[in-house]
């Protein structure tokens, strides 16, 4: 039957979008049953749902961040899954350049030393003095090309696939944690007066959170566990190597590895960042104890 002037559409007209009038639609919010567009569409955990009730605004819909891609840690997914390991290489080299254009001095400022007397300063410098920046600054510093280079390349081989499977804010926080942790074990076991300085604990960090992410996946362990033994092997079978800032970033890694791709996911972001705080706590108990026996 016809229609007629001014009255109501048809049975058989499809309604329009209740954002875009002009655009007809058959799928409607699962919520509010309002008409919605393919533009309009918010996944949810049955149909879809409007922008509106997705906020929250009708109801208990999912955000729109909540139907964004994440990674196996629960990050966001980025563009580009590299960017802070090339940030992280960035900064090395950038600090290395200075350390060859400046000398020594930069370097003896920066580097993690217990307390001693450093002639090129004239005075006793060291963490036990109050400088617990060094701490963090010799975890970007580096004695040599060979040991740039190759601690470079290990960043980007572990690091950067790392990045990409725990998202940005995970991999930062497991970086900085394992590092702070092998600065914090040298400080307290080494020799006050010998210089310690280099990416590598932060590095071990990121080889034992592989393992265990590997071992998530139920990839094949023996390709890392492999490269991890040649590193201890170097560790303790070379002189002048900090063994101390390898191990203490390798627990450390592979704690809060554990912790980040184990969480249950109702609790994530609190036992992944809790971990995390729980080593940033150790990390400011033992430099006090050190700072107390070195007093």
């Amino acid at each position: 039957m016809e229609q007629a002037a001014g009255g109501t559409p048809d049975a058989q007209s499809l309604p329009g979008c209740y954002r875009h009038p002009d655009r007809e639609t058959g799928i409607r919010c699962t919520r509010c049953d309002r008409p919605i567009c393919p533009e309009c569409m918010v996944d949810a955990s049955v149909g879809f749902q409007c922008p509106q009730c997705a906020r929250g605004d009708a109801g208990t819909g999912h955000t729109p961040a909540a139907s964004r891609p994440r990674t196996l840690a629960g990050g966001t997914v980025a563009a580009d899954p590299r960017l802070l390991t090339k940030v992280l290489i960035g900064l090395n080299l950038a600090l290395f350049l200075v350390q060859q254009a400046v000398g020594d001095r930069f370097t003896d400022r920066l580097d993690l030393i217990g307390q001693a007397y450093v002639p090129l300063l004239g005075s006793v410098e060291g963490v036990a003095q109050g400088q617990w920046y060094r701490l963090l600054t010799a975890m970007f510093l580096h004695g040599s090309f060979l040991h740039i280079l190759f601690n470079m390349l290990s960043l980007w081989w572990i690091g950067g696939p790392l990045e990409a499977a725990l998202g940005r804010a995970r991999y930062l926080a497991l970086y900085f944690v394992s590092g702070l942790a092998g600065s914090a074990l040298t400080y307290l076991i080494a020799a006050p007066n010998q210089p310690s300085l280099g990416a590598s604990g932060a590095i071990f960090g990121l080889f034992g959170a592989t393992a265990i992410l590997m071992r998530r996946l139920n990839y094949d362990l023996r390709p890392v566990i492999a490269l991890l033994v040649i590193n201890l092997i170097f560790t303790f079978g070379w002189s002048g190597i900090a063994w101390e800032a390898h191990i203490g970033g390798l627990v450390a890694g592979v704690v809060t590895g554990y912790a980040m791709v184990h969480a249950p996911r109702r609790r994530r972001a609190l036992v992944q960042y809790g971990t995390c705080a729980v080593f940033l706590v150790l990390v400011v108990v033992v430099t006090l104890i050190r700072t107390a026996q070195l007093s």
